[in-house]
């Protein structure tokens, strides 16, 4: 192996890790979800150093038994640390929530695994959609700092985590069940992608609205909000009809 090649497996594995800093693919949407992905890095980098030293120990322990390595042993040291260094930066991969697990934890968890899922949707969705899916990454950093603070027996923090958690990525769910040439029929006057981007600012309004509510401390306002946040999404896993006529498999 050259000088060359070598400088660049470091150069692809520094890239890599780099890449997963930044929140892989895409640019977080979130603090949350930022977070998650930090200790990811974290354990990545971690995984990196031990295999670094393990190599080295093992080179080390060689070279005592037999009284130097020489500069084929050096060679493959060097390769094999390469090696180590390339395949932990890639491996372990960030692994995305589904949809039953989003819901899971308490709400910092919650938040960010809705923000780390909608992430991972927002190559598909449409340019309005991405926008107000970033709107609401920010929005949910908010809300959870908020929630955080509040007793989670509380109906309303059943009711928020609700919309948040289920009904949020479910409405964006029922919009990738459509098929990709279903999405601009109109139905009503709206196609499935206008639909959901109403579908998602109404969800943003809604979570502005309950955030402005914890700030003001009117819980029982919130839980009267709940009853009507659950009439209005409680079915947005079931909602595929809404989006776009139904269609018939053979």
């Amino acid at each position: 192996m050259t000088a060359s090649q070598s400088d660049l497996i470091l150069r692809q594995a520094r890239a890599s890790l780099e890449h997963q800093r930044a929140g892989g693919r895409r640019r977080s949407i979130g603090v949350r979800s930022a977070e998650i992905k930090r200790r990811h890095v974290a354990k990545k980098a971690a995984r990196m150093a031990m295999a670094v030293g393990v190599v080295l120990a093992a080179a080390l322990t060689v070279g005592l038994v037999i009284n130097g390595i020489g500069l084929l042993g050096l060679l493959l040291t060097i390769v094999a640390v390469i090696g180590a260094l390339a395949f932990f930066a890639t491996y372990p991969r960030l692994k995305v929530p589904d949809l039953a697990s989003i819901n899971r934890g308490d709400v910092r968890t919650m938040v960010g695994r809705t923000q780390l899922w909608l992430e991972a949707q927002a190559p598909a969705l449409p340019a309005p959609a991405v926008r107000l899916v970033d709107q609401i990454g920010t929005q949910l950093d908010s809300l959870g700092l908020q929630l955080e603070g509040m007793d989670q027996s509380e109906p309303a923090v059943g009711q928020v985590r609700s919309l948040v958690g289920e009904h949020l990525p479910g409405m964006v769910e029922t919009w990738r069940r459509i098929p990709a040439h279903l999405r601009k029929e109109e139905r009503g006057g709206r196609n499935a992608d206008q639909q959901l981007a109403d579908g998602l600012a109404k969800i943003s309004g809604e979570i502005d609205e309950i955030t402005r509510q914890l700030a003001a401390g009117d819980i029982d306002a919130l839980a009267v909000r709940g009853r009507y946040l659950d009439y209005a999404y409680g079915n947005a896993l079931e909602s595929a009809p809404e989006l776009a006529p139904p269609v018939e498999t053979k």
